[in-house]
């Protein structure tokens, strides 16, 4: 079966057509950082129209990538939650339309499921999936505006355990690299430059959140603001570190190996947020295997250490696939649809779902 996958939550315009939900045909990504990259964020208004003048023609090149003609594909999906409601509008209104016009099926997906498959796909220039992953295991569910720990009992079963209490992990590494001027989007740039930087040269706090009883959870805004006053309270020439005390600070340039040290520590302090919390949940539940999915899960840093922690299996997507894309969306669909699910026409969008909602 051939499933065409359409993903616009956010500002990735992605159709992708995938074959018995594993082999991936086609998988075209037209991205939109030139236009975002000047606010330093995603401008929801901007996300909604690019993906309203790009749809067609992304879906178009799709199928044609995969060798095929529209009359070829059997089933059509597209993210339907979470994400920003105006992009979210368009690739699930578009491929309910084009599932309409062909006379066949139509799935809506979540997003977060739909990282969660992305490790079990392969194709063309990529590494071979990880077949038949066996449940239960862990998911490690780290992009800009998400970061979940949860149990995954099957395709569409999880059980949250940990999330954010205030920004996502990718939101901190995009708020940090904004500050300090090292490019949009923050996480790549922030893990190239920690490539020839000192991780222990500044001592960054990690969150105590052991009295609240959210051993799973995380939170990056502590993080966040430590990074920014680094600048203030590091990077001071000594003509000025008198008027401290009265606020009035005039800022050094930064040494380019000031700026690796600064990726560099905040990189392993954002990684021992996120290990500290999945390796509890590892301990507590027994499970020691783990998927990865999320923009952030391409990070050099995280994959690195978690491979190395003993008796514990890691899969991570491929690269290509952690960040947004049409092709998890299709695969996920081909579950729903090998289980005879399909959705309404009538079926709509959400921003926010409570799936991924930690209990109290």
């Amino acid at each position: 079966m051939r499933v065409l996958g359409i993903e616009t939550s956010c500002d990735e315009c992605a159709a992708s057509v995938v074959e018995d939900g594993r082999r991936i045909l086609s998988n075209v990504v037209l991205t939109q950082i030139p236009f975002h990259a000047g606010y330093s964020g995603v401008v929801p208004e901007i996300a909604s129209r690019k993906h309203t003048e790009w749809i067609l023609d992304v879906a178009r090149r799709a199928i044609a990538d995969a060798g095929l003609s529209p009359q070829d594909i059997d089933a059509a999906a597209a993210t339907a939650h979470p994400g920003l409601s105006g992009s979210l509008l368009v690739g699930h209104t578009f491929a309910k339309g084009f599932a309409w016009a062909q006379n066949i099926p139509f799935v809506s997906c979540d997003h977060l499921l739909a990282h969660l498959y992305a490790s079990n796909l392969t194709g063309k220039d990529l590494p071979p999936s990880a077949i038949d992953t066996p449940y239960p295991f862990l998911g490690l569910l780290v992009s800009g505006g998400h970061t979940v720990i949860c149990r995954v009992d099957n395709f569409d079963r999880v059980i949250p355990l940990g999330t954010t209490l205030d920004d996502a992990a990718g939101e901190g590494f995009d708020k940090v690299a904004r500050y300090y001027g090292l490019g949009y989007p923050g996480g790549k740039y922030i893990d190239e430059l920690a490539q020839s930087g000192n991780a222990g040269a500044f001592k960054f706090p990690l969150p105590n959140l052991d009295k609240t009883g959210r051993k799973y959870d995380v939170s990056y805004s502590g993080l966040k603001t430590a990074a920014v006053n680094q600048l203030r309270l590091f990077c001071v020439k000594n003509e000025y570190r008198d008027m401290l005390a009265d606020g009035k600070i005039k800022p050094c340039d930064m040494s380019p190996q000031m700026k690796a040290d600064i990726a560099a520590s905040f990189q392993k302090t954002a990684v021992d947020i996120l290990l500290r919390a999945l390796l509890r949940a590892v301990e507590d539940t027994g499970i020691n295997l783990v998927v990865t999915g999320g923009g952030v899960a391409a990070n050099s840093h995280l994959r690195a250490r978690l491979a190395a922690i003993p008796d514990l299996r890691c899969v991570f997507p491929p690269a290509a696939l952690c960040g947004d894309n049409g092709a998890m969306v299709a695969g996920l669909a081909f579950r729903y649809l090998e289980r005879g699910e399909t959705s309404p026409f009538s079926s709509t969008i959400s921003a926010r779902v409570s799936l991924f909602k930690r209990l109290p």
